[in-house]
């Protein structure tokens, strides 16, 4: 497989008001994020409003993705799926429009708590996935966690190449990567947990904040003075949610546009505390 870098942003998905895509503002990101030292991208992860996606929308991503950047980034593309029918119709887009692997979150609307069907249905997309496959817990969004040692037994299935964990709880990372064993690569999505986790032996992290602090989270994996300041700044972001990934990227100069509904922009009161936060903490 082809080596991820250790920090990679989990990039917004920008809509115009009519909600369609806006191809000009997600090339508009790439090129500023590039610009400013990040090589590695999730496109339509949950950040980038994976569940909202519509078919074809991930090869768009993708497609301007690959085209700006060329063979030298590294693209992980997000599967948001339920069956494993749908699962394969997302990774064939992936796969064609030129991804290097796919995240695929945990399914749960009818399987959560079954690790069983869980893991079955992560074999299944494996086995027909002709990109590496990494896992992706994120508990805040689907309300489910992988077990770990779901996540180590999936390990050993040659296409499941890693896992990205969202749940933020360092005694996850060193059962997960002593029973997987080498070759693994652990990604963390905590933004206040980049410093431990690669302490731990994770391979880096993929995180919502670097779209607005790039360079603080790929400091912080060395720097601890990084990190409390990335821990800071990602307290007031993330009380916001979603809105407020999109309006602290916004204020750092993406464009965010519109988001699908049900989701909402924030309040001017809201995006106030986000620009007082992103401003008042240092990031250099």
């Amino acid at each position: 497989m082809k080596l991820p870098p250790p920090t990679m942003v989990a990039l917004i998905t920008p809509f115009d008001s009519d909600g369609s895509l806006d191809e000009r503002a997600h090339l508009h990101n790439l090129e500023t994020l590039t610009g400013r030292g990040v090589t590695g991208f999730l496109l339509g992860g949950s950040t980038g409003q994976s569940p909202y996606l519509e078919a074809g929308e991930r090869a768009s991503l993708t497609t301007i993705a690959r085209r700006l950047l060329g063979s030298s980034a590294f693209l992980l593309t997000g599967v948001s799926a339920q069956s494993v029918r749908q699962a394969a119709a997302q990774v064939k887009e992936a796969a064609e429009s030129g991804a290097d692997a796919v995240l695929v979150t945990t399914p749960t609307l009818l399987l959560r708590g079954n690790a069983e069907l869980v893991a079955s249905f992560y074999r299944a997309v494996a086995d027909i996935s002709p990109i590496p496959v990494f896992c992706y817990t994120v508990p805040a969004v689907t309300g489910y966690e992988l077990p770990v040692e779901t996540a180590v037994d999936l390990a050993r299935h040659p296409n499941i190449v890693g896992m990205k964990d969202s749940g933020g709880k360092a005694e996850r990372i060193t059962p997960v990567l002593t029973g997987a064993g080498p070759g693994y690569t652990l990604f963390t999505g905590a933004s206040r947990l980049v410093h431990e986790a690669v302490a731990l032996g994770a391979y880096g992290a993929i995180t919502a904040s670097t779209n607005y602090t790039p360079d603080l989270v790929i400091s912080a994996g060395g720097d601890a003075d990084a990190q409390r300041a990335l821990t800071a700044m990602t307290a007031i972001v993330e009380r916001f949610g979603l809105a407020g990934t999109y309006a602290a990227s916004e204020l750092a100069g993406l464009i965010p546009g519109t988001m699908r509904a049900p989701l909402v922009p924030l309040g001017e009161s809201a995006r106030a505390q986000i620009s007082d936060a992103c401003c008042s903490t240092p990031s250099e």
